[in-house]
């Protein structure tokens, strides 16, 4: 298989248009999204969302915007990896057995682990996840493909361009309450258990944490801090500055915060007080897990605002 013959298929398939495949990948693609996209959020519930208050309000918007979202980007599926999955499927059958559906459910796990590369790669994502995400996100539109395929070829089976999107639509619906189904009951049977952060000492708090652009704090047993490059809460609490905090340097005063002793804390957290009148106390709250403990801090609007992190030494 040379770069010649996938360029005569690419141009035989443009010219003949296949219809079906074109309707049937972007009409299932699409059928999958809703579905996709509840346990996306599912996943990210189940983890620390740093103060943000949106998530549940934007998956609401989201889904009543379904209409105009979903058909776009099932057909940009299909065009990425369903319909080239396809035209290689077609080249391969020419050259070795198999039926070609399987050809094609191969091809677009092939090409699912391609582009997870290429979006892990830049944004840091962890590149297991994301291939089998995108691997999965491949095998309903290539079965989608071969049913509507075989439907197309008897005329009291034919689902038509309109069928085959309202049969999405159904079958979207039936995928999306099948999974938010199981999404109550594995939260009721405790299988997926809401995120708690952890519980950390005075001990536990003292030591050396880091973050970004060289942000490093020391908190020392006994209530000594030093500060380099660290974002503290300025001293107008400016949500709309650019950056909406201040970055200090040198000494200052720690203390463990429990959110059950003070009303302003919705969780524990260590609350910083910098020498010298740079910005003002700061609350650096306690997140990630007992392994992995973070402090962070969610600077203006809650939203929108900038998030900044710091990880144990």
């Amino acid at each position: 298989m040379g770069w010649g013959d996938i360029r005569r298929e690419l141009g035989r398939a443009r010219r003949a248009g296949d219809p079906v495949a074109v309707n049937a990948a972007a009409a299932v693609g699409a059928a999958q999204l809703p579905a996709a996209v509840l346990i996306a959020y599912v996943d990210v519930s189940t983890g620390d969302d740093y103060g943000g208050s949106g998530a549940a309000f934007g998956l609401v918007c989201l889904f009543l915007l379904a209409p105009l979202w979903m058909p776009f980007l099932g057909l940009v599926h299909a065009c990425v990896q369903t319909l080239p999955a396809a035209v290689l499927a077609r080249l391969t059958v020419r050259r070795a057995s198999g039926p070609e559906w399987l050809w094609h459910l191969a091809w677009a796990a092939v090409l699912g682990v391609v582009w997870a590369g290429a979006v892990a790669v830049p944004s840091g994502l962890p590149f297991a996840a994301t291939a089998a995400a995108f691997v999965a996100l491949g095998i309903l539109p290539v079965l989608g493909v071969a049913y509507f395929r075989r439907s197309g070829r008897s005329r009291e089976r034919a689902w038509g361009c309109a069928g085959t999107w309202i049969l999405s639509a159904g079958v979207s619906f039936v995928l999306f309450m099948v999974v938010f189904g199981g999404a109550v009951l594995a939260t009721e049977t405790g299988i997926v258990e809401e995120y708690e952060p952890p519980k950390l000492s005075a001990g536990q708090l003292a030591g050396v944490w880091r973050g970004e652009d060289g942000a490093v704090l020391r908190l020392h047993p006994g209530g000594r801090a030093e500060l380099t490059a660290l974002p503290t809460v300025s001293e107008h609490d400016d949500w709309a500055a650019d950056p909406p905090y201040t970055v200090c340097e040198g000494t200052g005063a720690w203390e463990p915060v429990r959110a059950d002793k003070d009303e302003d804390a919705d969780r524990d957290g260590v609350g910083l007080r910098v020498d010298g009148g740079c910005g003002t106390p700061t609350l650096w709250t306690i997140g990630g897990t007992e392994p992995e403990p973070e402090l962070f801090v969610l600077f203006g609007d809650p939203d929108a605002g900038a998030l900044r992190i710091l990880t144990r030494e």
